[in-house]
């Protein structure tokens, strides 16, 4: 498998230097050059096969032949060690759950691929691989966990001062070892900024640097896996499926309609934000206009220009007809999100957090235009991790799980940067 640059003006590499770089010397993401559907019959039996069968499935022909098949079912069973469940809110809604890893986000699937992937790697090599990443809140702690001890690896973490959640600081600051944070003063753009400035500083190329942002296509294209669990657990509903992703950088969604180029039945996608609504103004208007992020109760989507859109406006060949064929996209304030986290608990007992509620406000709107249909919603990390907000809200005390545990005595340890230049500093 071939990757391209979606700025067109960077050479085709492989899946290993895809992963390595990170980023294109172009600035572009990678794409894979050509998406090969996978056989009927693969999703007509898919009740009968084990996530890991269906993982390999997914993945392999993104991986080609650079990482030998027992390797690669090595590499994703160790990524899917914990449980994906599809969980019934109310009638036709359901939760899928991803925060049920190491560090209670999603985003434990992406990490875990890929540093086991840059592990298999470097794993003959003396030079030193620097992973450079940005946080805006559930990365950081993932990132940290997955590659935690990796060898020949080191972890550079950006994260905005004051704007992640207690917990989360406490996973990506605690750790020690190959684990290094940086809290930025500024918001999770300006981080994102540094990342991909630094990758084109030709006088750090010495650090061989790298990213496990979602950018980068070993940490987003795993992201698939967990939406064939969810149709393979409510394949026997026989409904058409809507999913609806809590969208910041939009990586997750952007796996799911790779998983549909794959043949996967998901009959519609909803990309729902928080009041960072760069892609529902677009959709509304027909111009993709970035602005400033600013900050929610739903932090980890605050994101105001998302790095992976492209990869989505690529899937849909750039047309905006295309795009509203199977996709929409609704923002949400602070104070419905609120709102849905208090209702969404009294009618039912379940307790979002302030992404997933933004995922079900999403779902709800589009499913009331399509009212035959079966509706999932990403509930993406556990509600401990926003125990602020939603303890208050609920007027409850959350128990807090052993994962979190181990964290919360454990001292911070992170250094105050400004500017690329402190950065730049830091890195040498």
């Amino acid at each position: 498998m071939q990757y391209f640059s979606l700025n067109k003006n960077a050479s085709r590499v492989g899946f290993q230097e895809a992963v390595i770089q990170g980023l294109a010397p172009d600035r572009g993401l990678y794409f894979p050059e050509s998406i090969t559907p996978l056989p009927h019959s693969f999703f007509k039996n898919i009740e009968s096969l084990s996530r890991e069968e269906i993982a390999f499935e997914a993945i392999k022909q993104f991986v080609g032949d650079e990482i030998p098949e027992t390797e690669l079912k090595q590499i994703i069973a160790e990524t899917l060690c914990f449980d994906f469940p599809c969980v019934s809110v109310e009638e036709n809604v359901y939760s899928l759950e991803l925060f049920h890893g190491p560090t209670m986000a999603f985003k434990d699937v992406g990490a875990r691929f890929m540093s086991r992937c840059l592990g298999y790697f470097n794993r003959h090599s003396e030079k030193k691989v620097t992973v450079l990443v940005a946080t805006s809140g559930d990365t950081g702690g993932a990132v940290a966990s997955g590659f935690l001890g990796v060898k020949g690896v080191e972890v550079v973490i950006l994260y905005p001062s004051g704007k992640v959640s207690e917990i989360q600081e406490r996973q990506l600051t605690t750790l020690g070892q190959n684990i290094k944070a940086l809290e930025v003063d500024g918001v999770f753009d300006d981080c994102q900024d540094m990342v991909k400035k630094a990758f084109l500083d030709d006088s750090l190329k010495h650090k061989n640097l790298t990213s496990a942002n979602s950018i980068n296509i070993a940490r987003w294209l795993p992201q698939m896996f967990y939406i064939f669990f969810a149709y393979q657990q409510l394949k026997k509903h026989n409904k058409p499926i809507i999913l609806s992703c809590p969208s910041g950088n939009f990586g997750n969604i952007c796996a799911g309609i790779m998983a549909k180029r794959l043949g996967l039945p998901i009959s519609h996608f909803v990309a729902s934000t928080n009041t960072n609504d760069t892609v529902p103004r677009f959709l509304a208007a027909g111009n993709y206009e970035p602005k400033p992020s600013v900050a929610t109760i739903s932090n980890a989507m605050d994101v105001g220009n998302p790095s992976n859109f492209i990869r989505i406006q690529q899937l849909y060949r750039f047309d905006l007809k295309e795009f509203e064929k199977d996709f929409s996209s609704y923002s949400f304030s602070d104070a419905e999100t609120e709102k849905a986290i208090r209702d969404i608990y009294h009618r039912t007992q379940y307790i979002a957090e302030p992404h997933g509620a933004v995922g079900y406000l999403g779902l709800k709107k589009e499913m009331a235009k399509q009212s035959d249909s079966l509706g999932v919603f990403l509930e993406t990390a556990h509600p401990i991790k926003f125990l602020d907000v939603v303890e208050p809200l609920l007027d409850l005390k959350l128990t807090i799980p052993e994962q979190i545990e181990s964290v919360l005595d454990k001292e911070k340890v992170s250094v105050k940067i400004k500017t690329y230049d402190e950065l730049k500093q830091f890195l040498y």
